[in-house]
């Protein structure tokens, strides 16, 4: 697969900056999770602690990310993308100094994760904005493809070097190699040059969040892919990062589940280079298809302790996911107004997570009750059953993507 041949949106500056931008903060909070984990270990923290700590950053991203998608359709997209990573670094800066000179607390450490998932929160809908106007239209299918499989590989990087790094130079220097990508996206950002809408005149920020309701309401395919994801992340989460670890790491053995984790990023990657070929004309249609491979993984779980099953599954469930992300994606770049695209992004966004936290706590009571194996069996014919719902949607299996100029 060529990312710089002669078509690829690699050729373009601005979409240049603007994926190491994304790609190169993705990587240092790929990093930042580990090395918070055992600086609040090595505090004397406990699970719970741990737990606040973690809560504290995505709860303020679910709470803030509407705002902030209404602030990426009122101020200058590249403004704010370059103002929140800026902040970041100076957050996660003193993230990493207070844990390096040894002055960090727990409770430092909670608001600290709240801040920056705070100004995450405003930054996100505004980077997933920005890829359309940094591409011609012809090459917007690929930069989506593009954007996606740098963010999941930096991830990937990070995820891997993340314990590696706490282990040799500590959790306070590991957490000062994100503040420095957070620097790089800052600047990479800042130099961004691209003609972006005027804002519409002033009004109130509910109003404004009130249009970009009424925006996703207007597409029948947008707000039932939203409501899907909302039980897809309800069910699932729990069932990967709850019950996983104990049915296939203590039933198989924990490198098992090692293995199942990489097949399911191996799958990610896969399908983002799968997607930089590959144009369906019916794209929306073709990832809502491939999407009902993703309960393969919780039935696989359930049903075999083969571990070449589970890591089959594993795989399809990423390729399935990754190849609908990228074509929803795209359909929401190609039909949603520029000047709404943030606060649609934004509402995706909280939509589709807003219940996994629910989803996480109920896991584990309703699993003990009902058996683990019976519900993962639940959660894969639910998951199923509403993604073959979006498909009987009119919308969802004859939208075309916009034609290539």
């Amino acid at each position: 697969m060529r990312l710089a041949g002669p078509t690829s949106p690699l050729r373009h500056r601005d979409f240049r900056l603007l994926v190491t931008g994304t790609a190169s903060s993705a990587l240092g909070n790929a990093i930042t999770p580990v090395a918070l984990a055992f600086a609040v270990l090595d505090l004397g923290g406990s699970a719970t602690q741990l737990g606040l700590v973690v809560a504290a950053f995505s709860l303020v991203q679910v709470v803030t990310t509407l705002f902030g998608g209404v602030l990426g359709d009122r101020i200058p997209r590249r403004v704010l993308m370059q103002g929140t990573a800026a902040g970041n670094a100076v957050v996660q800066a003193l993230v990493a100094g207070s844990l390096v000179a040894g002055f960090a607390t727990i409770p430092l450490l909670i608001v600290l994760g709240a801040v920056s998932g705070f100004l995450s929160s405003l930054s996100r809908p505004s980077q997933m904005a920005m890829t359309r106007l940094t591409v011609p239209a012809d090459v917007l299918p690929a930069a989506v493809a593009t954007r996606n499989l740098l963010q999941t590989s930096a991830s990937m990087a990070g995820y891997a070097a993340a314990g590696i790094l706490v282990a040799t130079v500590g959790p306070g220097w590991a957490v000062a190699i994100d503040a420095a990508t957070f620097a790089v996206a800052a600047t990479c950002f800042h130099r961004l040059r691209v003609a972006e809408a005027a804002p519409a005149g002033a009004t109130s920020m509910l109003a404004d969040l009130g249009d970009g309701f009424r925006e996703v309401f207007r597409h029948t395919w947008l707000w039932l892919n939203i409501a899907m994801a909302t039980i897809y992340h309800l069910l699932y989460g729990g069932a990967q990062d709850v019950l996983g670890p104990v049915v296939v790491g203590e039933g198989i053995g924990r490198e098992a589940w090692g293995f199942a984790m990489a097949a399911l990023m191996a799958g990610f990657v896969v399908g983002n280079l799968v997607a930089l070929r590959w144009r369906p004309r019916r794209s929306l249609y073709a990832g809502a298809l491939l999407l009902c491979l993703t309960p393969l993984f919780p039935l696989a779980m359930a049903l075999s302790e083969v571990l070449a099953v589970i890591v089959a599954a594993a795989f399809l469930h990423g390729l399935g996911l990754q190849l609908y992300d990228v074509f929803y994606d795209l359909a929401i770049q190609q039909h949603v107004p520029a000047d709404k695209l943030s606060r649609v992004y934004s509402i995706d966004i909280v939509g589709s997570f807003v219940a996994r936290p629910l989803g996480l706590a109920l896991t584990g009571p309703i699993a003990s009750a009902l058996g683990f194996t019976d519900w993962l069996v639940v959660v894969a014919l639910v998951m199923l059953a509403v993604e073959v719902l979006v498909l009987l949607s009119r919308q969802v299996r004859t939208m075309e993507s916009a034609p290539r100029r």
